[in-house]
């Protein structure tokens, strides 16, 4: 089935896998990138900015960059550095940034971008989403604005990975996702439920060891922390499988759920819930993805960025 072309912004708090989502949008045939915007997150913002401009410069691409928020709405800043590293790449030597920053803000160019052409955009979210929350407050009418939304955060049905029942995305601020969650976005949420299932293994990295072209390399270079310093036998594609669903939704069974976050603080802070039970009207409505076709999205990023296409194990 061919993928249709989209007009895109990506939304990145620069890690280990935002840096091979970057890849995977920048090299997309279908994917016109028009601007990446930065949060603080899996490191904070300094380091997410720049580690977004360094991958830039490693690809040789040149993708406007919008620097947003430095902290989540209501709660003190909270990062992933475990994971990724102290720097967010896991000490990946990529050489330093070309570009600077935009001068606007990332919530505004949001918003400038969607009135430019309304109903025309799909917005890709692999971070925190204090930056559209934000941008929703200043235009409620964003939602309507926006042709489609897909976020990387959630835990549903399986647990998290940063609490026992959040994923970090959604912990990290709460409050923004819920506030985004409420403002009625054409939305599908790509939760833990499926981007666990999506895994760069370990004879794929192995089979990287020569790689020759930038994406390649990047793949390696930023999967090499996982791999040899946390011993990881699997690397997991969260970032990467939200921008696979931007470009091709038929990738996950994503039907639409009634959905609410919890925000207060405590051990349930950010924890996604799915009243399947019945039907109320109280709680909002959106698709959540279920099932993903891994094996089929497996080969679309090895394709998109010039990898060599290992099959991966079944589970």
């Amino acid at each position: 089935m061919a993928i249709e072309p989209i007009r895109a912004i990506l939304d990145v708090d620069t890690g280990l896998d935002d840096a091979m989502a970057i890849a995977m949008a920048v090299h997309a045939p279908s994917v016109q990138l028009l601007g990446i915007t930065t949060v603080a997150g899996n490191v904070g913002l300094k380091y997410t900015t720049q580690n977004t401009l360094r991958v830039l410069a490693f690809l040789g691409a040149t993708v406007p960059v919008y620097r947003g928020m430095s902290r989540p709405l209501d709660r003190p800043a909270m990062d992933a550095a475990w994971v990724h590293g102290e720097d967010g790449l896991g000490g990946a030597q990529l050489p330093p940034a070309t570009q600077q920053p935009e001068a606007i803000s990332a919530p505004q160019f949001l918003i400038d971008a969607a009135r430019q052409s309304p109903g025309e955009l799909t917005f890709i979210f692999v971070g925190p989403l204090t930056n559209l929350a934000m941008a929703v407050a200043l235009e409620p009418e964003l939602p309507r604005l926006v042709q489609r939304l897909v976020i990387m955060g959630g835990a549903f049905q399986v647990p998290g990975n940063d609490t026992p029942v959040a994923e970090f995305n959604i912990a990290a601020d709460p409050q923004a996702a819920a506030q985004v969650l409420a403002a009625g976005f054409n939305a599908t949420w790509v939760g833990l439920d499926v981007t666990t299932q999506t895994v760069l293994t370990r004879d794929q990295y192995d089979a990287l060891a020569n790689a020759q072209s930038p994406p390649a390399r990047l793949v390696r270079m930023v999967a090499r922390y996982a791999f040899e310093e946390r011993g990881v036998e699997a690397f997991q594609l969260h970032d990467p499988l939200a921008v696979g669903v931007a470009m091709d939704p038929t990738l996950v069974n994503a039907p639409e759920e009634a959905m609410a976050i919890e925000i207060a603080l405590g051990f349930t802070a950010g924890q996604t819930v799915i009243e399947r039970r019945k039907r109320p009207s109280d709680w909002t409505h959106t698709r959540v993805a279920r099932t993903v076709e891994r094996e089929r999205f497996v080969a679309l990023f090895a394709a998109t960025l010039g990898l060599p296409h290992v099959p991966s194990p079944s589970t």
